[in-house]
């Protein structure tokens, strides 16, 4: 090879690394701590090994390049601790419990500085947290009652959506729990403290903690967040219908619902619970002993008759769902076409969840209305279905009676060809003689 040719290939070598290693080192780059490296208060404290408990470099206020006096004052350019922790250059040290919420505020409280920073985070938490019951408390001397480092600790804050933060949906449960599930911690508040236990055998504990659904609900969730507190009696059935808005809707218009007001009864809760709110069921509903319905209504009365024939709609509508059902597996297994029963039973099945939701209604008219539309869907699937397997005996009896004519025939032509095989022969024979 010639010298001209390698530097000619040296060159168009390098006209396509340069660029490449150029991309990976300003990727790298980009990638790097946000960490100061000059900042003395971080070298000190790493070199005396007193760094605070739970200190991560990637607390999302060192990311920001807020270290250490953002928070703390003084100077983190100087080595000196005199200078760097002087009160003339702002040092504050640490703040007391009761300064914490005001602490945080400073920045937290102030839009025109969170602009810079994070414009759509909300600058009133400090003002919601004291309407909270962990506020209230908290104005009034108790040193024991969470404040802004109890959910969110001190030096290892990360935002909601990432799932190492204290407050990461799935990670709420248990904050919230190291003071709620700790009975001598909590013995002075007179609450229960096996809320989270309940929780997590819930429907809403089960989906969120074992399946990591994030959009199941958390503490949080219904409990409000800064402004923490339990729902009133008006509220319950708002919190739920956050999520479960026809089921509130419905309940809101009958006349139970002033019922339950009046009775100090709080809504959903008062048949489903609250922490240990369990998967539906058609089982709650009606006059066996699951249901919630025979908790207040007695035989005899008009609400328990109700329940009854609501109970009845639903069972008939479920069973005829669950054949027809049975019918589409027997109609895919031999091969037939399945797909205009598929369609109708989804929308029976969508009547059904209606019919479900709508006993919310208290009406056993209204369930009646929407599950006779189910049946009459499943009854034309079953119809469908039929015709299919029907179609598919027949079929099987065509082609049974064709294969048998075949084999008849078959057995004709051999018996032909025999005959002219030995009518054949014969003629051989008389032409030799």
């Amino acid at each position: 090879m010639t010298k001209q040719k390698l530097l000619v290939r040296l060159f168009i070598f390098s006209l396509f690394v340069i660029p490449v290693l150029l991309s990976l080192s300003i990727t790298r780059a980009g990638t790097q701590s946000a960490v100061p490296v000059d900042d003395q208060c971080i070298s000190c404290h790493q070199e005396l090994e007193i760094l605070p408990e739970g200190f991560q470099e990637y607390d999302v206020h060192l990311q920001s390049g807020l270290s250490c006096a953002g928070c703390h004052g003084g100077d983190p350019t100087s080595d000196d601790e005199d200078i760097a922790m002087s009160e003339e250059n702002g040092f504050v040290g640490v703040p007391s419990r009761e300064e914490i919420p005001e602490f945080c505020g400073r920045c937290h409280s102030d839009p025109e500085y969170m602009r810079d920073y994070h414009p759509g985070l909300p600058t009133d938490q400090v003002q919601q947290y004291y309407t909270s019951v962990h506020g209230e408390k908290f104005k009034k001397g108790d040193k024991k009652v969470a404040t802004c480092i109890n959910c969110h600790t001190a030096h290892s804050i990360l935002p909601a959506s990432d799932p190492r933060s204290t407050v990461y949906p799935i990670n709420v449960p248990q904050t919230c729990r190291h003071c709620h599930s700790n009975s001598v911690y909590m013995k002075d508040y007179k609450i229960p403290t096996n809320q989270y236990e309940l929780y997590a055998e819930s429907v809403h504990g089960i989906a969120l903690l074992e399946q990591k659904d994030i959009g199941a609900p958390a503490c949080n969730d219904c409990h409000g967040n800064h402004g923490a507190t339990p729902p009133g009696l008006t509220s319950v059935t708002f919190v739920c219908g956050n999520c479960h808005v026809k089921n509130m809707d419905f309940f809101r218009e009958t006349r139970m619902a002033k019922a339950f007001e009046d009775l100090g009864f709080h809504g959903c809760e008062q048949c489903h619970g609250y922490h240990s709110v369990q998967k539906t069921s058609d089982k709650f509903v009606g006059t066996n002993k699951e249901a919630f319905c025979v908790k207040c209504h007695d035989p005899g009365e008009k609400g328990y008759e109700s329940a009854a024939m609501i109970k009845t709609y639903l069972t008939d509508l479920d069973s005829l769902y669950n054949i027809a059902n049975s019918k589409l597996a027997e109609v895919a297994r031999k091969g037939m076409n399945d797909i205009d029963i598929g369609f109708l039973l989804k929308d029976a099945h969508q009547r059904l969840i209606e019919a479900r939701t709508l006993v919310h209604t208290f009406d056993a008219d209204t369930v009646k209305a929407k599950t006779a539309e189910g049946k009459k869907l499943v009854e034309e699937a079953i119809a469908l279905a039929d015709k299919e397997v029907d179609k598919y005996y027949k079929r099987r009896y065509g082609f049974l009676v064709a294969t048998f004519v075949l084999v008849l025939l078959a057995i004709a032509l051999y018996f032909k060809i025999k005959d002219i095989e030995k009518g054949q022969k014969g003629k051989n024979k008389e032409n030799k003689a």
